[in-house]
């Protein structure tokens, strides 16, 4: 299709068709999840499977691509649907409006994915889905913590046994190790996270600081490694 003519340039007609035909499911769709969908929508991924029980709240705004004051209190679903298919019309999306755990796993048509995401904040969740894509024997990546950061040039693609710095990631090491889990590929930051609850005098630690910079690239590194993936990327310059 013309409007991808210019990523065919890089890969080729055949990567461009094996996009087309691969089905990516995003479980979460905030300020990573979210720029991820964008840039696969923009790379030729053909089939999307979206998830995410929230809608649009003006303090999602400061970093959420879906976000604008025209889309207030509409589903994060839908919007994004809407964006997808004003990208490519062809596109076929399907959509969730819940928030994943073990209770709708069954739901999920797991062993037809092509690509699992997650951009989930709950680790119970996360913990649940890397599960159910091993199980499956899809390959999944995860996000690690955006939040309270501020240098998306420490952002990093790794193994999760290989990851320092991140607390979300330190649970999740030690949990997987119990469900004899050894690699999960997930992108996350070296960045010490920064203490803003103690400079704002916050009670409430469930509530991180955000910014327009983390979290998108974040979630357009996850997209370039799932869009390689998918097509067996191998750089020819190595």
């Amino acid at each position: 299709m013309e409007q991808f003519s210019r990523t065919e340039l890089l890969f080729n007609k055949e990567a461009m068709k094996k996009l087309k035909e691969s089905k990516v499911a995003i479980f979460g769709l905030g300020g990573v999840g979210g720029y991820v969908v964008e840039a696969l929508a923009r790379s030729g991924v053909g089939k999307f499977v979206l998830i995410d029980n929230d809608v649009i709240d003006i303090t999602n705004i400061n970093r959420q691509i879906i976000a604008t004051l025209d889309t207030l209190g509409q589903s994060k679903c839908e919007v994004m649907k809407k964006r997808i298919l004003s990208i490519n019309k062809e596109a076929e999306v399907e959509t969730f409006q819940c928030f994943y755990n073990d209770d709708n796993a069954s739901l999920f048509k797991f062993n037809t994915y092509s690509y699992i995401v997650d951009c989930i904040d709950s680790i119970s969740s996360k913990l649940s889905l890397v599960e159910k894509a091993k199980q499956n024997q899809v390959p999944i990546i995860s996000a690690m913590g955006a939040g309270n950061k501020l240098d998306p040039t420490l952002l990093q693609v790794e193994d999760i046994f290989s990851t320092s710095y991140d607390p979300i990631a330190k649970v999740m090491r030690h949990e997987l190790k119990k469900r004899n889990i050894k690699h999960l590929k997930v992108v996350y930051s070296k960045e010490k996270p920064i203490n803003i609850y103690k400079s704002n005098n916050l009670n409430n630690k469930r509530i991180p600081g955000s910014n327009a910079f983390v979290p998108p690239s974040m979630g357009l590194i996850i997209a370039s490694e799932v869009t390689k993936d998918l097509i067996n990327f191998h750089d020819e310059r190595e």
